[in-house]
């Protein structure tokens, strides 16, 4: 590899990710052990009910979570064991990627193994791979393009423009932001040398590979208008996120990212500027570039995690040098201090951090802990200003609860009104809650204008008998003639808005069917 010593290179080259492999195991076996301790995710049970209903798109997310969601479905199974063991593995898969990416820029044993540890440590990450969601596979195909163009840095073979543009694609049917981050690498290209690479027949072919992967799910955009622009224009007209400032959005990512690994990223961007990491330069400014659009767009904290693998690899290599330097090889006592000090202040950073973004404690100890923490959980919505919980535990109660009482109301109508009765969500989590547990309940699927749901329409409900989730009486009562609180839900872990009561709603004013297209909710 570059820059790297000749008698270090084969010294170390026996087993080069069996450290971080390790380290993969043991963050996919946190998750695994902690994947019962509250309950199923309000995406995960929209993912789900999509599955039902495969397309090659939707109206907020291209389609390959869903078709994950149908792979569980009909193999593993739906447990939450077996669907978290998915973002689960992709995390492990990002830990080992980050190591493999390290390699590329020079890294040895001990690098790769500092950026598989650095991969591990952040809090961020621990959030996302506990949700059945498209973030979870999402640094898999960022960090699969930046290795794409390592290699073709590395090896002067611009036919990596092939891989890239296979990854790319691909990553375009799992989130858009991708085609932010793959322009974002071709204007970090650029501005170095290495451009010479984006002035090859081979980059047409990557962009023609890549246009073939996302077809499907631009034909379906186009065929049914652009839904997801639609939403992104709704969301901030709807004020519903909040407006970072580039203060707020920067200290969030060193919370977020766990303060503990900032030195090294720090160290992996400043790598890339110096002499020895030149050869890489454009990812440094890919990352400035990326980092500098999210806090343009106001993007949640979150957005920007899937590039911090560039810059934690770099900052493992970045340090393996230091520790390859003559003061270093004539102390090896110090040398070896030191990396274990590293890996200990890195396992510290995350452990006093874990309950905040891991179940690993009951929920009455977790808000105990809670109220110690001399900082507030970071909140990316303003509808989670009331919540006891975070977000990302919140989602997770309630649910089954919820189907319950909603199966007691219905199941106090006659066999003949039943019949008649559409369970009505008002978003697509109370939806897709009653339709992944309303089979325990004996319960029809529930209607909803939110997201996909309104694509699904009304199911022919007319609306003279609707057992309403998740909407205020006074509301309702702009719709029906006759509305009554049927049952209430109290669980005090779930977000606040989840804790309207059940209505029971009769004789709608307009018939549901002509109303439908009137009442479409994408926000």
């Amino acid at each position: 590899m570059p820059e790297a010593p000749a008698n270090s290179r084969t010294e170390n080259s026996r087993f080069p990710l069996l450290v971080p492999t390790i380290i993969a195991a043991i963050y996919f076996l946190a998750h695994m052990a902690t994947a019962t301790r509250y309950g199923y995710f309000r995406d995960a049970l929209y993912f789900l009910a999509c599955s039902e209903h495969l397309a090659w798109g939707y109206v907020d997310q291209p389609p390959l979570i869903v078709f994950i969601a149908w792979v569980a479905r009909h193999t593993l199974g739906v447990s939450l064991p077996a669907l978290l063991l998915w973002p689960a593995l992709a995390g492990a898969a990002r830990i080992i990627f980050t190591a493999a990416f390290a390699r590329e820029l020079g890294a040895n044993k001990f690098g790769a193994a500092l950026a598989a540890a650095l991969a591990a440590t952040p809090a961020v990450w621990y959030v996302i791979d506990h949700q059945f969601a498209m973030n979870a596979f999402e640094p898999l195909f960022w960090t699969g393009c930046a290795f794409a163009i390592a290699r073709m840095i590395h090896t002067n073979n611009p036919k990596w423009w092939l891989a890239f543009g296979a990854i790319g694609g691909l990553g375009l049917e799992n989130k858009y932001s991708i085609a932010a981050f793959a322009f974002f690498l071709l204007a970090g290209l650029l501005l170095t040398p290495q451009r010479k690479f984006l002035f090859t027949p081979w980059i047409l072919a990557g962009g023609f590979t890549a246009l073939l992967f996302f077809l499907p799910n631009l034909l379906w955009n186009i065929q049914h208008h652009w839904p997801f622009l639609e939403l992104m224009r709704n969301i901030r007209a709807s004020g519903r996120d909040v407006v970072l400032s580039p203060g707020a959005f920067l200290w969030q990512q060193i919370l977020t990212l766990t303060p503990a690994t900032m030195p090294f990223w720090l160290g992996g961007l400043y790598f890339y500027f110096s002499d020895e990491g030149r050869k890489f330069r454009a990812f440094g400014s890919a990352f400035i570039f990326t980092m500098g659009f999210f806090v343009l767009a106001h993007g949640k904290n979150y957005y920007s995690a899937p590039v911090y693998p560039l810059v934690l690899a770099a900052g493992a290599v970045a340090t393996e040098k230091i520790l390859l330097k003559q003061r270093f090889k004539e102390r090896p006592r110090i040398a070896v201090t030191a990396k274990v000090a590293m890996f200990s202040w890195l396992f510290i950073g995350i452990a006093l951090l874990l309950p905040v973004v891991l179940p690993v404690l009951p929920i009455d100890a977790y808000l105990r802990y809670q109220a110690y923490l001399p900082f507030g959980v970071p909140k990316s919505e303003h509808n989670q200003d009331e919540a006891m919980l975070p977000q990302h535990y919140a989602d997770e109660f309630g649910w089954e609860d919820m189907v319950a009482r909603v199966a007691t109301v219905y199941h106090s109508l006659s066999p003949e009104e039943q019949s008649r009765t559409a369970i009505f969500a008002n978003n697509y989590g109370e939806a897709g809650a009653v339709d992944f547990f309303g089979s325990r309940y004996r319960l029809p699927k529930a209607i909803c204008t939110h997201q996909n749901y309104f694509l699904w329409g009304p199911h022919n409900y007319t609306g003279d008998i609707a057992i309403r989730i998740g909407t205020k009486p006074e509301d309702a009562r702009d719709y029906y003639e006759n509305v009554r609180v049927a049952a209430t839900l109290d669980n005090p872990y779930a977000m606040p808005y989840e804790r309207n009561p059940i209505l029971l709603c009769r004789r709608r004013k307009k018939d549901l069917r002509s109303d439908w297209p009137g009442i479409k909710n994408w926000d």
